[in-house]
């Protein structure tokens, strides 16, 4: 048991959770579950695109459940994971919600809006019975406004591509990730270098996240690289975790030292 907790982790993660997106994910699921225990935390959205609500597919609902009793998170991420705010004013907002990314859900919102919204989740996972911890923004995006109200909820965590952070505090902590952009075939050779290079420079990191996505899965070159990095990281001893779990064992940690 000590040594696992002293050994490195990496936590998968799927984002972008929904019923039209099972479809992408289920035989990249299906090939980790044959690898044994391999935790996941599982980005949901609860109406992806405003159509695909979860409340209309009992069926997934309970293929959620089942992951939790596997031992699985499920996370909240955003609630539509689509930008319909007005449109953008500045260079900065339409480089960001025009050319970046169309699914900055929260990166516009005010404070009464991102509180609203993030509320209406939590209550779809209460009324589920799944238990929630972190809060992540469709492409990473927040406003000052989803700020102050992720510190008046009882969430324990969000993130960002290189970090967790702490709520409600947003005390950050180190976990750097490996994401894919991977729409076109020179995007995904492009993401292929640049991770890999990253990689090799968090070879010693205490964690590194796998950031997956639907599209990655639709392609034969990012799906196995995924998997190819997932095996060779498991097999360099990192343990693999959920979100919730790394960030519990770390606060375990830094408690036995102090």
């Amino acid at each position: 048991m000590a040594d696992s907790l002293n050994r490195p982790a990496v936590l998968l993660t799927l984002h972008d959770v929904a019923p039209s997106t099972w479809a992408d994910y289920r035989p990249f699921v299906e090939t980790v579950d044959a690898l044994g225990n391999v935790p996941m935390t599982w980005l949901v959205v609860p109406d992806f695109h405003r159509r695909d609500a979860l409340d209309a597919h009992p069926d997934f609902r309970r293929l959620l459940s089942i992951r939790l009793a596997r031992g699985d998170e499920l996370a909240l991420h955003g609630y539509f994971h689509d930008d319909q705010e007005p449109d953008p004013t500045t260079p900065r907002d339409w480089f960001m919600r025009r050319l970046y990314t169309h699914e900055g859900e929260f990166y516009r919102l005010s404070h009464n809006a991102a509180l609203a919204r993030l509320r209406t989740g939590i209550e779809l996972f209460q009324r589920y019975d799944w238990p929630l911890h972190g809060f992540v923004a469709p492409a990473w995006l927040m406003s000052e406004g989803t700020r102050q109200a992720l510190r008046q909820l009882p969430l324990r965590y969000t993130s960002d591509p290189q970090h967790l952070y702490r709520l409600p505090d947003f005390t950050p902590v180190d976990a750097p990730g490996l994401v894919w952009s991977a729409r076109s075939a020179w995007r995904r050779g492009l993401s292929k270098m640049v991770s890999d290079q990253r990689e090799h420079r968090w070879r010693h990191a205490p964690v590194i996240r796998l950031g997956l996505h639907p599209v990655d899965m639709r392609h034969g070159y990012s799906r196995d690289y995924w998997l190819n990095t997932l095996l060779r990281l498991l097999a360099s001893g990192r343990v693999p975790m959920t979100k919730v779990n790394w960030l519990a064992q770390q606060r375990g940690q830094r408690e036995r030292a102090a």
